[in-house]
């Protein structure tokens, strides 16, 4: 079997056990540790509520956008294209799942910019692979290919650790991000894909010159339980199936800590309310590609279904609208100062 044969077969074999119930974290991501004041007197219209916000040098209707998941396969492009034609109608953002693999099969992704011309576009590559001899290059072919508003170099020791194809030589890739933020005609954002980036790690991105960290903690989909599903050896890697740092407690710290800085809200967020939650904890924007996947290709991974998941998003913005109507807040800058509590994590 080629390289190539078996990364596709990878990359497919990502989105049927993504949907597998055994693929969440066992650990909570913390949105039940917020607790937002009750205002019984809110003084302003359900219907008038304003969740509208500028992201990527673009109006957004909601400060949301469709998480990375997949790509470089041809059922993954049909996925794409269809998050695509989504997050248009929807009024979100899109990020693309890692598009190496696409790049080098010669396969591109162009056809998305037609089909959400008005929405930010993220593109993404690793950046185990952006550390490389030709990473730089890697990644302005995926921001060209994608026209892309920015592009997300993702963050995954673990998973490739416990992933059977995995790479293990994360040296240099703190200063390749530091020459992307440099080389490349975008915004460059960084992510983790579920154990979170905590706040001395964002601090030392920040100093690099990134525009965004994009925290995806622990808590929702966990890619170190996918992989350890591929192993042989699962075993060796189970003390380590929960790593991690939970999603509202990265938000909450570094929000804190840098609170002028552009903060992404990933992982666990299982609804509009943890959304608005997320918005509350400082983070600019909420991603989110668990349910969004799930409404688009049901439980038995079929065909897109673009109706059932336009409404899930329907629904997560009709979540959020009523988080803010519930707090008093006619708008996402009256919301973040609205009273609440949030309880540590131990």
């Amino acid at each position: 079997m080629s390289e190539k044969t078996t990364s596709a077969d990878r990359k497919d074999a990502h989105i049927a056990l993504a949907l597998d119930p055994l693929a969440m974290a066992a650990i909570d991501a913390g949105f039940d540790n917020v607790r937002l004041d009750h205002c019984a007197i809110p003084e302003c219209s359900l219907e008038d509520i304003d969740l509208r916000t500028e992201f990527l040098d673009h109006h957004l209707s909601a400060p949301l956008f469709i998480g990375s998941m997949t790509g470089g396969t041809a059922r993954a492009n049909g996925i794409n294209r269809a998050l695509a034609e989504l997050a248009e109608t929807a009024g979100i953002g899109l990020a693309v799942g890692s598009q190496r693999a696409s790049l080098e099969a010669g396969s591109s992704q162009h056809d998305l910019r037609a089909l959400a011309p008005s929405i930010p576009l993220i593109g993404n590559l690793g950046g185990i692979q952006l550390a490389k001899a030709d990473g730089i290059d890697l990644a302005k072919r995926a921001v060209d290919d994608l026209q892309a508003d920015a592009i997300a170099i993702h963050l995954n020791p673990l998973q490739e650790v416990v992933q059977p194809e995995g790479e293990c030589d994360w040296r240099h890739v703190l200063a390749a991000i530091e020459q992307a933020v440099v080389a490349l005609p975008c915004r460059v954002i960084v992510k983790e894909v579920g154990a979170g980036i905590g706040l001395a790690v964002a601090r030392r991105l920040f100093d690099v010159g990134v525009w965004a960290v994009d925290v995806a903690g622990l808590g929702g989909t966990n890619w170190t339980r996918i992989e350890a599903a591929r192993c042989e050896d699962s075993g060796l890697f189970s003390p380590f199936l929960d790593w991690g740092m939970p999603t509202v407690t990265c938000l909450q710290k570094i929000s804190i800590a840098m609170p002028e800085r552009v903060l992404l809200a990933s992982g666990g967020v299982r609804h509009g309310l943890d959304a608005a939650k997320a918005i509350w904890l400082g983070a600019t924007a909420v991603s989110l590609a668990g349910p969004v996947l799930k409404a688009l290709v049901g439980p038995e991974n079929g065909p897109p279904d673009l109706i059932a998941a336009s409404q899930a998003i329907a629904d997560l913005k009709a979540q959020m609208e009523l988080t803010l109507f519930l707090t008093g807040s006619k708008d996402l800058a009256d919301f973040r100062s609205a009273p609440g509590s949030f309880t540590p994590i131990t």
